[in-house]
């Protein structure tokens, strides 16, 4: 084990990656934490709304180039806080891909006051002059490989990772 604790941008950035993983929209798979006080309060990933059908299934609903049938990552996660009346006030939020533009107009009326993100993109110039405009920053989040070497599972966990039954998807 490392005797260096992994920071907290990575924390929460691989929370996020993690989240994508949930994904069931097959264009682009991207997840998103968002984080008040170095805690996590919700979490998200780009899929249908609950009871729908999803991507994975049917096929993307692509409608001007994008599918209409996908609620993205960002979203999910401030709907999770709105659900269950969780403030987002000056909170922060992880997201694996720079959000679009009606995503970080939500995030930031959600008064999310700070965007870390892993990957570009099609990262647009409105965006991130509304994010300078109303004060809040922006982040690119490198993930060292040195904190997630250790992850790897050995024949014991991947025997038991194999075995474990699937659950309802």
């Amino acid at each position: 084990m490392t005797s260096e604790r992994i920071p907290w941008d990575q924390y929460f950035m691989a929370q996020s990656v993690l989240l994508s993983l949930r994904s069931t929209c097959t264009r682009l798979e991207v997840g998103a934490t968002v984080v008040r006080d170095k805690r996590i309060i919700a979490g998200g990933y780009n899929g249908s709304v609950s009871g729908d059908v999803h991507c994975i299934d049917d096929g993307c609903y692509v409608v001007d180039g994008h599918c209409v049938r996908t609620i993205h990552a960002e979203m999910n996660a401030i709907l999770q806080c709105a659900k269950f009346g969780i403030p987002t006030e000056g909170a922060e939020i992880y997201v694996t891909h720079f959000p679009c533009l009606q995503c970080t107009k939500m995030i930031l009326q959600a008064g999310i006051k700070k965007i870390h993100y892993l990957k570009d993109y099609r990262n647009d110039e409105y965006a991130m002059a509304l994010i300078k405009q109303v004060g809040a920053t922006v982040d690119q989040v490198t993930l060292s490989k040195k904190y997630f070497a250790e992850l790897q599972l050995g024949e014991e966990e991947i025997a038991s990772v194999e075995e474990a039954p699937q659950t309802d998807q």
